[in-house]
């Protein structure tokens, strides 16, 4: 309980408590403020596909609305729901979809990228039919095309931020495009301060600056709203296991007070970090 086995998607709860979907080990883990080991809230049972079992999760949001767990569980090809008060109260969602990452906005609607089909899906929580909003036409480094998304954010337009890992850029694309905007990377695989190497999580503030996992290049990188170049923002020292570096970060989020906590796949943990926002 108080190990992680390559931890990928993660979420911050009001209170600090940190929810990890705990890759190979089928699981996702609940760890509130200060505790040493975290508890089971999904999962656990080796990988499967019972109703009670995960299968390489990759992702977690909360639905705060409807108190429960939204969880893409990629090798069984689902994205499911467990509640949060009753951990046998859970159902399937979506089915035959390569989710990798999740986000929900405000009005009722989950955004799913399918790593496998190269684009993002909107679904209306409740209904199994969903619209694609970014990519769909392909794999490929056009600006209508993504190559194996990775992470989703959404804004407050509904414009999505997708990372595209193998095109090593973060796209944009407002509200009903037809095609995307490089909004960080896009100048080939590198560690130059205007490319990234296979970026994974993403978050957006209110600004419109950028953050990434910047997966193999072991480093968080802002990217100012318009910039053409990042700067790193958690150490580059990588990858290692010391408390200044990374080992493949895989996904970040902050909570209501600012710290920034970042998931490390390869060092099989997650860090809290406390960075001045832009």
């Amino acid at each position: 309980m108080n190990q992680l086995l390559n931890p990928l998607g993660l979420c911050i709860d009001d209170d600090q408590t940190v929810n990890i979907a705990d890759y190979s080990n089928h699981r996702i883990m609940e760890w509130k403020y200060g505790a040493t080991a975290g508890r089971v809230v999904a999962g656990g049972k080796s990988g499967g596909n019972r109703t009670d079992q995960l299968n390489y999760p990759t992702d977690v949001i909360i639905n705060k609305e409807r108190d429960n767990l939204i969880i893409s569980d990629y090798m069984n090809e689902r994205v499911v729901r467990w509640s949060r008060k009753n951990s046998r109260k859970r159902e399937t969602m979506i089915f035959k979809i390569g989710c990798w990452g999740l986000a929900l906005n405000g009005v009722g609607f989950i955004y799913i990228t399918d790593y496998d089909k190269h684009e993002v899906r909107r679904y209306r929580i409740g209904e199994n039919q969903g619209t694609v909003v970014a990519g769909g036409n392909g794999a490929g480094s056009g600006l209508n095309q993504l190559n194996h998304p990775r992470c989703v954010f959404v804004d407050r337009d509904h414009s999505v931020y997708v990372s595209d890992e193998s095109n090593h850029r973060v796209m944009k694309w407002m509200e009903g495009a037809k095609q995307g905007i490089i909004v960080a990377g896009g100048e080939g695989q590198g560690n130059a301060f205007n490319q990234l190497s296979c970026p994974h999580g993403i978050f957006v503030d209110h600004s419109g600056t950028v953050y990434v996992a910047d997966g193999s290049n072991h480093r968080i990188v802002r990217w100012n709203h318009g910039a053409t170049q990042g700067d790193v923002i958690v150490v580059g020292y990588g990858p290692g296991n010391q408390s200044n570096q990374l080992n493949r970060p895989s996904s970040l989020s902050f909570d209501g007070e600012g710290n920034l906590y970042v998931s490390e796949d390869n060092n099989h943990r997650v860090q809290k970090f406390n960075v001045q926002k832009s």
